[in-house]
């Protein structure tokens, strides 16, 4: 039973991937400027002659930075000012300074990391116009720069005009395919509304106010974007997000959909679909490997239950019954594997080994990841995987017909280590200081993996929560914050430099000594990389948290 409901989960995004892969191909790299249509037409009227000038790497980069920094001021300003702005049928007040900082921060970098409740928290206009459309615009961030990097790896020192690929990546891939999802949401009960608060009667005769507002446009782009960021602070575990099986099945299929779709592209648009298929490969065994894990270690009792008659049945701490422990248990591996954060259950009732699922997945970064980005992390360990491999045989590394050389292994090197940086320093820092140790619920193992989950969601541009945790402070909000920006530009702008700096040099031709990027073995190469780099930095760290907690409830 376990394997089918595994599969159901998998095997529809992985069969509607190879499709949409080829019309994000069309869309983003049509062949010649002509071919583009009506959409040519649009962007030429939405843009003008911005959206023509061709780009180099530090060019496009540039504009990416520009527009992402015009987006932080102008959703820090929506937010500061949302009291005085239209669509606040309910009169929510502004927000304290450190939350806006970390609440624009996370959106920004497609993290959505919340540390409020949305129907608390923000007006309408803030849902929608500030975070909903930052999801929008984010996620097309990142589908802008992976199709970048695939351009420079085809051989392209110009490699496109970053405005125009974002436009390209919001109205023709991000928006219809929210506007399907949306309208399946609200055929399955998500509510999709301008009205304030509900006032209800209970049976008690007392009266109850019940949230609601435009719910479905904003979970539909936040799994499909790989966001996360929800309407309500349950995330989907709040009967408006998620109301039945049919809508977390649905919700949970569009996770991975677009981030396993732009393997594919990137195949396409290199000219390299074996190369594409070796990637997808490995991306889908880690998720397959992560998700039967989690279903296995979540089928065991919860601790608590040790030595009562209902000790057999699954652990249902913190679980939504109209879901049960089995799909709580892969939604939480898939919501790690890539970098979307949704939840439909609470990892901090987890237990403690199906815990360290999650984390591994935030902690690796690469299985499928978030839209665009998550290929992009890959791209690292391939670069390092095969500087390896060709210092074994005593060659200079290539990679897509390119020599991967001092310069690009220095730049790998500072990328692979930026993100285990930003989380164990992080983690050190509030660990050992009362800004982390006094804001956990939990004592001992447990509470050092609160702090230790908060940093990686962060530095993992995930957003999901292990919850127990006191974060709507300055030190978490400043640190969070400071630490989503870091985890976001630099392994976009590190693997860029990469690609402009190969894509200037001449091609070498294919020999008997060259190292096959199609092959089985090539497979193995990246698979060991991620796993024994991976384990190498962070095995330490999971033994002092999530390993030391389950014995701690075990060893008697």
């Amino acid at each position: 039973m376990q394997i089918v409901m595994l599969l159901l989960f998998i095997a529809v995004p992985v069969l509607l991937s190879w499709p949409l892969g080829r019309f994000m191909t069309a869309v983003m790299n049509p062949p010649e400027k002509s071919s583009d249509g009506l959409l040519a037409i649009l962007l030429r009227k939405t843009g003008g002659r911005m959206l023509d000038r061709e780009q180099e790497w530090k060019g496009y980069l540039l504009s990416m930075l520009t527009f992402n920094a015009i987006m932080f001021g102008a959703v820090v300003l929506m937010l500061a000012l949302q009291h005085l702005l239209p669509l606040n049928p309910d009169g929510k007040g502004a927000l304290e300074a450190s939350l806006i900082f970390n609440t624009a921060a996370s959106f920004v970098t497609n993290t959505n990391l919340q540390h409020y409740s949305g129907e608390v928290s923000m007006s309408y206009f803030s849902q929608l116009f500030a975070l909903t459309w930052l999801q929008f615009v984010s996620a097309a961030t990142g589908i802008a720069c992976l199709t970048a990097l695939a351009r420079s790896f085809a051989g392209n020192t110009l490699i496109g005009n970053f405005y125009r690929d974002l436009l390209r990546s919001t109205l023709f891939i991000l928006l219809p395919l929210s506007v399907i999802v949306a309208l399946l949401l609200v055929a399955g009960g998500v509510p999709m509304t301008f009205e304030g608060s509900a006032a209800a009667r209970t049976l008690e005769g007392s009266m109850q106010t019940i949230a609601r507002g435009p719910v479905a446009a904003m979970v539909a782009i936040k799994q499909l974007g790989t966001n996360g960021g929800g309407f309500f602070g349950p995330n989907s575990t709040h009967p408006f997000e998620n109301p039945s099986f049919l809508t977390n099945y649905i919700e949970c299929t569009s996770i991975p959909l677009i981030a396993m779709a732009t393997v594919w592209m990137f195949g396409r648009i290199t000219g390299r679909m074996r190369h594409a298929a070796v990637i997808f490969s490995v991306m889908l065994l880690l998720l397959i490997l992560k998700s039967g894990i989690a279903l296995n270690l979540e089928s065991a009792p919860a601790m608590a239950f040790s030595g009562l008659p209902i000790e057999s049945v699954s652990n249902l701490e913190g679980k939504e019954l109209r879901f049960g422990p089995g799909t709580a248990a892969i939604w939480a591996a898939v919501t790690t594997a890539t970098s979307n954060g949704s939840v439909n259950c609470m990892h901090d009732s987890l237990n403690p080994l199906t815990g360290l699922i999650p984390l591994a997945g935030m902690w690796l970064n690469v299985i499928f990841g978030g839209v665009g980005v998550g290929f992009i992390n890959m791209f690292i360990f391939i670069i390092v995987g095969v500087f390896i491999c060709g210092m074994m045989v005593g060659r200079t590394p290539e990679y897509c017909a390119r020599k991967v050389e001092t310069h690009e292994m220095k730049l790998a090197l500072l990328a692979l280590l930026v993100h285990p940086l930003l989380i164990l320093v992080g983690t050190a820092v509030f660990a050992s200081t009362s800004w982390g140790a006094g804001s956990v619920l939990n004592k001992g193992a447990h509470g050092f993996t609160e702090i230790l989950y908060e940093f990686s969601s962060a530095a993992a541009n995930n957003g999901s929560g292990f919850e127990g945790l006191g974060d709507n402070t300055v030190p978490w909000n400043v640190a969070t914050g400071l630490v989503m920006l870091l985890g976001r530009f630099i392994p976009i702008i590190l693997p860029l430099a990469i690609a402009g700096s190969m894509a200037a040099k001449k091609p070498v031709p294919e020999t008997i000594g060259t190292l096959r990027i199609d092959t089985p073995l090539f497979a193995v190469v990246i698979l060991g990389s991620v796993l024994l780099i991976g384990a190498l930095l962070f095995m330490p760290v999971a033994v002092l948290g999530p390993v030391a907690d389950y014995l701690s409830t075990t060893v008697q």
